[in-house]
């Protein structure tokens, strides 16, 4: 997108960028959509208009839906039947889509209707922008959704918004739309022929639903990094493990990037220096050592996630489409969301393994014999029991993350009397993702913890400029762990930080391979 002075981001439609994503998912500006798109709207749209005026069949604009394709609805029927595809749509269930997926859903189809192979008319695409612009967030249950024939269910509900029908949440409140649309000054739709049909195809809900994870991914991908490079400096582990030759004869582009970041965040410090001569151990434990091989697998699996996410957000998924150079409607299957299933089950398989890994090298660090530290990092263990019940929270979670990361694209039950034979499941992939990094947040935060302790027994040596400048941080918001207190606000505090990604904020440029 282009920011223009006067009407907030100009959207051209099959060009949005990561940034651009990321730019909306974490924060609210009002878009303007580029004139280039009107006139392949305008065609598509009367395409549909000459296909309604010659009366013959032509699926979703009028005829009935899935196996009811065989019924001929007549022209006088057409809205009727737009708006009643959309009011039978609408059975979602569970928590409602947080604002900021809410805000890619929304961006993501305005984007794929302007493209202007899906026959709708310019008003539908102002009302959605209107939407996006005044903050009427559609609610959109997260459930109910099977990842094929589009995110029916949950695209129905917002599509309820434009009708002035269901709930919203508008300025901090939910309220009926009715009374939101009123308040922002928007007309309610009256949907025409195929409308109905584009607006609840597509695969907008899985997308928004994985993007989400994937930009959580990104930051636990950096805040695991900066933890695990101060657990090496907390347990006095060896940097040589990162030097570059060791990367260079593998090959792995991810693990060559990793090796590189951790060479700087632990370059410089004086804990390192201090037992070059005389530390009699020959190799750490995988979980310090290994560290560039496992994240840097990971950072390969989150490239690869984003690649596929990218292309899904600009795409065309509704069915069937229309491509006016030739006069043709076509029905295909573009609405199955396998290629969003697999981005989302190998991003659930890195989110996993973040925290694992973590888990370990905090296990590590509470024990006295591997670190060298005082037991569970507390002075007169004993008395205090320190970080041992903290880890086994992150156990807790990682275990957790253990049954979530089992991938969900294996799975499909069959939809619609078996016309929908082959579902994705791409929705359930994407959505659990949510949880799995909050859980992982969760574990890289205890381990933000107890690294951070494990450098204050080693003062008055400092760690790098980078890791003294996370502590410092951290003991903004967090207290030295002298004895046993009320640790929950400690965590919290912690995963926050991960969450918001304060963790790599300082050094940002060394985690630019993590955002092209």
């Amino acid at each position: 997108m282009k920011h223009e002075a006067h009407h907030g981001w100009s959207l051209q439609p099959g060009a949005l960028t990561l940034s651009d994503l990321r730019a909306a998912w974490a924060s609210h500006f009002p878009i303007a959509l580029s004139p280039e798109a009107a006139a392949p709207i305008a065609a598509s749209a009367a395409l549909v208009k000459t296909i309604v005026d010659k009366g013959d069949p032509a699926y979703g604009i009028n005829t009935g839906f899935g196996i009811l394709a065989k019924a001929h609805i007549p022209n006088d029927q057409l809205e009727q039947l737009q708006r009643n595809l959309i009011l039978s749509h609408a059975v979602g269930t569970g928590e409602l889509i947080s604002d900021a997926v809410v805000r890619l859903i929304l961006l993501t189809k305005i984007g794929s209707l302007a493209r202007g192979y899906s026959g709708v008319r310019p008003v539908i695409i102002d009302t959605l922008i209107a939407l996006y612009n005044a903050g009427v967030m559609p609610a959109i249950p997260s459930q109910g959704s099977v990842g094929a024939s589009g995110d029916l269910a949950p695209l129905a509900h917002m599509t309820l918004a434009m009708l002035g029908v269901g709930p919203v949440r508008y300025r901090g409140q939910v309220m009926e739309a009715s009374a939101a649309l009123a308040a922002a000054g928007i007309e309610p739709v009256t949907l025409a022929a195929k409308e109905g049909l584009a607006l609840i195809n597509g695969t907008q809900v899985s997308t928004a639903l994985a993007l989400h994870g994937l930009f959580m991914a990104e930051r636990l991908v950096e805040a695991a990094m900066v933890t695990g490079a101060l657990s090496v400096d907390a347990a006095r582990g060896s940097d040589a493990p990162f030097d570059a030759r060791i990367h260079a004869v593998r090959g792995q582009p991810g693990q060559i990037a990793a090796a590189a970041i951790y060479r700087e965040l632990v370059a410089g410090s004086a804990i390192r220096a201090s037992h070059l001569v005389g530390d009699e151990r020959v190799q750490d434990p995988y979980s310090l050592r290994c560290q560039p091989q496992v994240m840097g697998a990971v950072m390969d699996l989150v490239a690869n996630a984003s690649r596929t996410l990218l292309i899904e957000a600009n795409a065309v998924t509704d069915n069937p489409l229309l491509f006016p150079e030739d006069g043709d409607i076509l029905s295909g299957g573009n609405f199955h969301a396998e290629p969003v299933a697999f981005a989302a089950d190998t991003l659930a398989l890195a989110i996993a393994e973040i925290g694992a890994l973590a888990e370990r090298r905090i296990a590590l660090l509470i024990d006295a014999n591997l670190s060298g530290l005082p037991a569970f990092l507390v002075r007169e263990p004993g008395l205090n029991s320190g970080f041992m019940i903290a880890h086994v929270t992150a156990a807790a979670l990682a275990s957790e993350n253990k049954s979530l990361a089992h991938p969900a694209s294996v799975d499909s039950l069959p939809t619609s009397a078996n016309q929908e034979d082959h579902v994705s499941m791409a929705t359930f992939a994407a959505r659990r993702l949510d949880q799995m990094a909050h859980n992982t947040a969760v574990i890289v935060g205890i381990e933000l913890l107890a690294a951070g302790q494990g450098i204050e027994f080693h003062r008055p040596l400092a760690s790098s400029e980078h890791l003294e400048h996370v502590h410092a941080q951290l003991r903004k918001r967090v207290a030295p762990f002298d004895a046993d207190r009320f640790f929950a606000p400690d965590i919290e505090a912690a995963r926050q930080m991960v969450v918001d990604g304060e963790l790599s904020a300082s050094c940002k440029e060394l985690f630019a391979v993590l955002h092209p």
